[in-house]
C-alpha cells in the first residue's frame, strides 16, 4: 500500500515538473519573439494568460534582489563594525599608554625637581619592580645595582619622604628595607624648634602600614600633627628627611615611655619610582656673624687696630 502511495506521490511531482518546463519554454519562446513581430490579437489572450506567471516571475527576481542586497549590506555592515571594533580597541590601548607615559612623566618630573633642590645628596633614579614574597610588605625590589652605583646601608627616598635603605645590592637590583619593617631602626627627632624629642622609628607586626616611634619620655614635647624627620644618628640616614606625622599617642607597657604611631609622609601601596641617596653632604652651617660692638669694647683685633690707628690720628 505504502509503496502505491509513493509511486502516486512520483508520479504527481513528474507531471508538475513537466508542466513547469513546458510553461517556460513557452515564456522563454514568447519573450524572445515579441520584439520581432507584431503579436496577433489572439496573442493577448496568450499575454492574459500568461500575465499571473510573469508577475510571479518578476516578484521573485525582485524578492531574490531584495534579499541579495539586504544580503550584502548585512556582510558590510558587520565587516564595518568588525573594524570599527578594533580601532575602538586600539585607540583603548592608546589612551592607556599614553595615560601611563603621562602619569610616569609626572613622577619623574617631581623626583627630578626633588633631586636638584637636594643639593646635599648624589642620588640614582630607580623603578620598583617588584616585592619579596617573603616579606611582601617590608622589602621591594629595585632595578639599580652595583653597577650604578648602589651599594648596602644606602638611603631611599622620594619627594614626600623616607622609604628605607638598601638592604642587598646586586648587580642591577636591589632588595630595599622599608622603614615598616619591624626589623628596621631609624633614629628620629621631631622637627618643630620646641620640641626636638628625639626617639626612633619601627615597624609594627600588628600595624604593618604605621610605624612607631618608641623610647618617647613620658613627659616629652610630643603632639598628635608633630612632623618627624631623622635625626642623623648612627650613621645610616642623612639628618632632616621626613619620616612621617605623629598620628596618635600611647603609654608603653611599663608606663615610663609614650609610644607615638606614624602616618608614613610615603604611601608604600603606591610606590613605584624611587631616589637612591649614593653621597650625602651635610649642608654647611651659615656663617656666625658676630654681634655689633660698642667703642672701646672690641675684641676683635682687627677693629682694635683701627681704633688705635683712629686715636693717633686725631689725638685729644
Amino acid at each position: 500500500m505504502s509503496n502505491r502511495v509513493r509511486k502516486d506521490k512520483d508520479s504527481h511531482r513528474k507531471l508538475w515538473a513537466v508542466l513547469f518546463v513546458i510553461v517556460s519554454l513557452f515564456c522563454i519562446i514568447f519573450f524572445v519573439a515579441r520584439g520581432r513581430f507584431q503579436a496577433p490579437v489572439s496573442s493577448k489572450a496568450a499575454l492574459l494568460v500568461l500575465s499571473p506567471f510573469q508577475q510571479a516571475v518578476s516578484w521573485v527576481g525582485s524578492q531574490v534582489s531584495h534579499v541579495t542586497g539586504s544580503i550584502w549590506e548585512i556582510v558590510t555592515v558587520h565587516e564595518q563594525n568588525k573594524m570599527l571594533r578594533n580601532e575602538v580597541e586600539q585607540l583603548r590601548v592608546q589612551n592607556l599608554e599614553a595615560s601611563e607615559a603621562l602619569a610616569e612623566n609626572e613622577r619623574l618630573r617631581t623626583l627630578l625637581g626633588y633631586r636638584q633642590m637636594m643639593t646635599q645628596f648624589d642620588m640614582v633614579g630607580a623603578r620598583v619592580i617588584g616585592r619579596d614574597s617573603a616579606t611582601w610588605s617590608s622589602v621591594i625590589i629595585i632595578d639599580r645595582g652595583q653597577k650604578d652605583g648602589v651599594n648596602t646601608d644606602m638611603t631611599v627616598v622620594t619627594e614626600k619622604g623616607l622609604v628605607g635603605h638598601i638592604l642587598e645590592a646586586g648587580w642591577n637590583t636591589s632588595k630595599v628595607q622599608l622603614i615598616l619593617d619591624p626589623r628596621s631602626s631609624v633614629g628620629t627627632i621631631v622637627q618643630r624648634a620646641e620640641s626636638r624629642v628625639a626617639g626612633i622609628v619601627q615597624g609594627d607586626l600588628d600595624n604593618p602600614t604605621m610605624p612607631q616611634m618608641v623610647n618617647i619620655p613620658k613627659n616629652a614635647d610630643v603632639v598628635e600633627g608633630d612632623v618627624i624627620v631623622t635625626s642623623g644618628f648612627g650613621g645610616t640616614y642623612p639628618k632632616g628627611i621626613v619620616v612621617g606625622l605623629v598620628s596618635s599617642l600611647q603609654n608603653d607597657s611599663g608606663g615610663l615611655l609614650k609610644i607615638g604611631l606614624l602616618e608614613p609622609a610615603v604611601d608604600f601601596q603606591k610606590l613605584e619610582d624611587v631616589m637612591v641617596i649614593t653621597e650625602s653632604r651635610e649642608a654647611p652651617p651659615e656663617p656666625i656673624k658676630p654681634p655689633a660692638q660698642t667703642p672701646g669694647t672690641e675684641t676683635d683685633p682687627a677693629a682694635q687696630a683701627a681704633a688705635a690707628k683712629a686715636a693717633e690720628e686725631n689725638p685729644q
